[in-house]
């Protein structure tokens, strides 16, 4: 890769680790189901309008639609705002890799090797020594739904795959489409009338500007780098990248959150960061469609 191409891939790694930061910013304005239909909708809607029309069948839009926007976004979020730290969120979201793989190997047929096996087995270490931590000192449910949501974005890594879109960014535009209306009524059902028209009443910059953060650096820009990248450069020279995702995530959480990282969290860092390194990167025995971008480490 040139230095202008390598320099572009950290910077959206960059801008997807400091997401999780400004994610929690937001929901110091928006109820979490709120936040999240609002970031798909601000960034779909201006989007739709210059990608064309779609280049997969519906059934795989509103399949990763459902998957992807709803359940994971909508766990995570939850889960953030239950009391989730952004840094620890950054890297427990992470283990979709394992999760892919699994799914992969019972619906694709994707038998994985020896160097993807240990892979997942660090990384679940990891996992474990990471809720170790945060059940000392947080609440474990939110944790719990931190990787619930990790494991909805492998349910919808491994549909990205059998859809196989030729068009990334397209298909991912298409994809924001199908969230924003279920994500709505249940914001309705479970939030409530009065907490959204409240919260969008008292919409003030810092909202503002972490929606469209969320909406336009995170989502818009980052899938449009990242599909640049991917069609420029093989899958596994891109990938590693976004290995960097919770480096970017912790460090801008420990800086601008005053979130503390406890040795149990810097080992749990380590080992979920080879682990995920060893799943994502080994071969798999059966042949598979080229990794997309959403099968990356995002928020």
């Amino acid at each position: 890769m040139r230095p202008s191409h390598i320099a572009l891939a950290a910077l959206v790694a960059a801008v997807w680790g400091v997401n999780f930061v400004v994610v929690e910013l937001g929901l110091a304005h928006f109820p979490p189901l709120l936040f999240s239909a609002l970031r798909f909708l601000v960034a779909a809607l201006p989007a739709v309008f210059l990608v064309g029309r779609p280049t997969v069948a519906w059934k795989w839009i509103a399949g990763v639609g459902l998957a992807l926007g709803v359940a994971k976004f909508g766990l995570l979020f939850i889960g953030m705002d239950r009391g989730m730290p952004a840094g620890l969120s950054s890297l427990v979201l992470q283990v979709q890799a394992v999760f892919t793989a699994l799914f992969a190997a019972v619906a694709l047929g994707e038998r994985p090797g020896g160097a993807k096996i240990l892979g997942m087995a660090v990384a679940l270490a990891g996992i474990g020594v990471a809720a170790a931590d945060e059940g000392a000192s947080g609440p474990v449910l939110a944790f719990v739904l931190v990787v619930a949501a990790a494991a909805c974005w492998g349910v919808s890594n491994v549909l990205t795959r059998k859809a196989a879109p030729s068009d990334p960014l397209n298909f991912m535009v298409w994809v924001s489409t199908v969230p924003v209306l279920p994500l709505l009524g249940l914001s309705l059902l479970f939030e409530g009338w009065d907490r959204d028209a409240a919260a969008l009443a008292a919409l003030d910059p810092v909202g503002a500007g972490a929606l469209v953060y969320v909406a336009w650096v995170s989502t818009v820009f980052g899938f449009a780098a990242w599909g640049f990248l991917l069609r420029h450069h093989p899958a596994s020279s891109v990938a590693p990248f976004t290995l960097l995702v919770p480096v970017f995530g912790m460090s801008s959480a420990a800086l601008l959150l005053g979130e503390p990282i406890s040795p149990l969290r810097w080992c749990a860092a380590a080992l979920l960061v080879g682990g995920v390194a060893l799943t994502s990167l080994a071969r798999p025995r059966a042949a598979a469609p080229p990794l997309t971008e959403t099968e990356g480490v995002r928020v």
